[in-house]
């Protein structure tokens, strides 16, 4: 007998009805935004939820569901391909996320050359960061423009710059970070070497980045081979198995169903490990979270500002 999917048919178009009157009410009440405070965690993750493309892409998503389940009556399969629509970025968005971080870094890499220029012409840092945000790359403007109101509104330049770090969130662009907190809290006169030391460092590692993105290419065109004929088997398999896949019109043909299901997912989310890149640590501490500058970050940050590293250093750093 076959599985009577009416129920969850009004089950999905019940919850996509919810979440269209939640994003049409969210639409018409706006959200308030303040300049000068980066905006946290839940917020970033409100917002991407609400964003039209992602409510185009939940609908889509939905669509993708309720034509498989119409078309095959497995409940199983129909939430497989919808996940498998919804995580399709995930999946395959590893050569977009890393050329993110490398055009991030680039961004930095730029900006950094610019703040050692400006600070080279005897500009204290209080002017030298407001005064190079006008001319920085657009992917740090942003969070450069509130690292300005800051200063203008009088904040500590020390607590503003945690704060620039925390929205980079970057081991890059806390190293830079780092050495100008340093050099806030000990008044030094070695900055504009300091800055030049981290901007060719940064290009070093910007040039390594680029490498090991390229090599990387081939595995993930390997993880889209296997993904694709895997997908196009098992729409083949649906379209015209016939009496072979009539067991799966049970109840324990979807058990047997979900069992396989879960086995090729995870062997989805492997392949997709192998080819994403691991992300580098952070060292300066976040919102919630304890400071973790270790030894070496201390040796390095000192060995820049041209200071021993103590102990200080990294109390400084945590606070």
């Amino acid at each position: 007998m076959g599985l009577q999917a009416e129920p969850l048919l009004g089950a999905l178009i019940g919850a996509g009805l919810a979440g269209a009157l939640v994003l049409l009410v969210v639409g018409i009440r706006g959200t308030l935004v303040e300049p000068g405070r980066p905006p946290g965690r839940w917020t970033a993750l409100w917002r991407r939820l609400t964003s039209p493309a992602t409510a185009s892409r939940l609908v889509g998503v939905l669509l993708v569901g309720l034509v498989v389940l119409l078309l095959t009556r497995w409940p199983v399969a129909a939430v497989a391909v919808a996940a498998l629509v919804a995580g399709w970025p995930q999946l395959f968005g590893g050569l977009r996320a890393e050329q993110a971080q490398i055009a991030r870094l680039e961004a930095l890499v730029v900006w950094t050359e610019s703040l050692r220029d400006t600070v080279a012409a005897h500009a204290s840092l209080e002017q030298a960061i407001p005064a190079s945000t006008s001319s920085c790359p657009l992917l740090l403007r942003p969070a450069l423009t509130r690292l300005s109101g800051q200063i203008r509104a009088r904040a500590p330049l020390d607590v503003a710059l945690l704060s620039l770090a925390a929205e980079l969130d970057d081991a890059s662009a806390d190293l830079v970070c780092a050495a100008l907190i340093l050099n806030v809290r000990r008044r030094g006169d070695r900055l504009a070497e300091v800055l030049t030391g981290l901007a060719v460092a940064a290009r070093e590692e910007l040039d390594m980045r680029r490498r090991v993105s390229a090599g990387r290419a081939g595995l993930r065109r390997g993880v889209q081979i296997v993904v694709g004929m895997t997908v196009v088997f098992a729409a083949f398999l649906m379209a015209f198995g016939g009496t072979y896949v009539r067991p799966y019109d049970t109840v324990s043909g979807q058990v047997a169903l979900l069992v396989v299901v879960s086995m090729f997912a995870t062997g989805f989310v492997w392949l997709r490990q192998l080819s994403a890149a691991d992300p580098v640590t952070a060292f300066l501490a976040r919102p919630g979270s304890p400071a973790v500058l270790d030894a070496d970050h201390q040796r390095l940050v000192a060995s820049l500002t041209g200071q021993p590293a103590r102990s200080g250093a990294a109390n400084g750093a945590r606070q």
